[in-house]
């Protein structure tokens, strides 16, 4: 009587005539038992205990009955609060790409939008990849994210994007000029922009952010769906820089013998997929080994560092088609950790005075030309971007962007008149 006394009194229970079970050893480490039905329970509670029961089974029964319905009542009020929290709605097209499968743990771990934010995934792609899309759905059930609610496959274009936050597009054209021009594969570009773009103004929400990607015409794709849904904001379609930043980064980390992540602020302008160039005239080192030490925040001008001139200005800017190919090869790992980290950046805001790189719809900064994605430094803060216009540009710099913004607007123009040559009605 005293030891359930004591019991009682430590947990706050009150005690009737209900035998209370007790597994002294489990709390230390004891091994449990499984008692079965309710006749097992009370003969073990009787052997074990020396305890009976004075109920009788319709009692029980009631309990158990009364057990039960506090039990469902449970589950339904645990489904009422789920149905209340809205996940966020995230839509991948070509999700049959090997950064879409590097990307959905990457978006489902908590990392990038929270650990409380949960998302729903939808992959898009032809019915021709239907079945690496199944496999890949039941793959990432299979893992129980905590915070992925659903994800589904999808195939037909006419339910794309529906109630969609966020829209990765990761469509590519295998480029082969030896087949065909660089005109056909730009407007075969503008084609996939032309049914994008129609179906985010309809079906997505008004604030859905779009993120392009992928190893081809990033810049172009992000320009076409801007142009094709002039209804979607244009702070809000994006196009990624960042494997391009780390590649470089990496680069120059060998060459300086230190750990790649002390990089920072290397800025990437112009054309992302194609033609671009590497600025480090704003670069830094963090935690660099040199005559001169400090706490982690202490900074040295990268190009202080790097003593020989001389492969800055031959190899590191020829190396540029090294890197181009790096990027291009990549099986998925880097694009998809680039997009994750743009995606963090964007909900939650970048570090405090670092660079970011990223193509955004130009509005004459820099003298660039309006109407063409751009890539250029800018800095996330609340859920938005700003340019970072008071970087200062030496006169080379300022000769090289112009050399880029002619390209882009070139290509931009190339892609129109493909289209307008294609559907010159529709044009009009």
């Amino acid at each position: 009587q005293q030891w359930l006394h004591d019991i009682c009194e430590t947990n706050g229970w009150e005690h009737s005539q209900c035998p209370i079970i007790w597994r002294e050893l489990l709390d230390r480490g004891g091994k449990g038992q499984l008692l079965g039905g309710l006749n097992d329970f009370l003969e073990y509670a009787q052997q074990y205990y020396g305890i009976s029961s004075m109920m009788l089974s319709e009692q029980m029964l009631g309990i158990a009955e009364e057990n039960l319905q506090t039990h469902l009542e449970i589950v339904k009020e645990d489904e009422e609060i789920k149905s209340l929290i809205n996940p966020m709605q995230i839509w991948i097209t070509s999700a049959s790409v090997p950064i879409c499968y590097h990307l959905i743990p990457l978006l489902a771990n908590g990392e990038v939008f929270g650990m409380t934010t949960e998302i729903s995934i939808h992959l898009l792609d032809t019915d021709q990849f239907k079945e690496i899309l199944h496999g890949v759905v039941m793959e990432a059930e299979d893992m129980a994210f905590p915070l992925l609610r659903s994800i589904s496959e999808h195939t037909k274009i006419d339910q794309a994007f529906i109630d969609a936050d966020i829209i990765i597009v990761l469509d590519d054209v295998l480029l082969n000029l030896e087949v065909q021009s660089h005109e056909n594969y730009i407007r075969e570009v503008s084609e996939i922009c032309q049914v994008y773009a129609p179906l985010i103004e309809k079906n997505a929400k008004s604030e859905v952010k779009v993120i392009s990607s992928g190893k081809t015409f990033a810049n172009l794709k992000a320009t076409m769906l801007s142009t094709y849904g002039p209804s979607i904001r244009p702070e809000n379609i994006i196009a990624i820089a960042t494997s391009w930043e780390s590649a470089a980064k990496a680069t120059l980390a060998r060459k300086l013998n230190i750990n790649t992540a002390g990089v920072k602020d290397v800025i990437v302008w112009g054309n992302i997929s194609g033609s671009n160039y590497i600025d480090l005239s704003h670069a830094k080192l963090y935690g660099y080994d040199c005559a001169i030490r400090g706490p982690p925040n202490f900074q040295r001008p990268l190009l202080d560092m790097i003593y020989d001139s001389e492969w800055i200005h031959s190899e590191f800017q020829s190396a540029q088609s090294t890197l181009s190919s790096r990027v291009s090869r990549c099986r998925g790992m880097l694009p998809a950790h680039a997009i994750a980290t743009v995606l963090r950046y964007w909900y939650h805001g970048s570090p405090s005075g670092e660079i970011i790189s990223v193509g955004i719809l130009s509005e004459g900064q820099f003298c660039i030309p309006e109407g063409i994605i751009f890539s250029m430094p800018v800095r996330f803060q609340n859920g938005n971007w700003e340019v970072m216009t008071e970087l200062e540009m030496n006169e080379t710099t300022q000769k090289v962007l112009e050399r880029l913004a002619h390209e882009l607007v070139q290509e931009k123009l190339v892609a129109l008149k493909e289209i307008n040559e294609m559907h010159p009605y529709e044009a009009e």
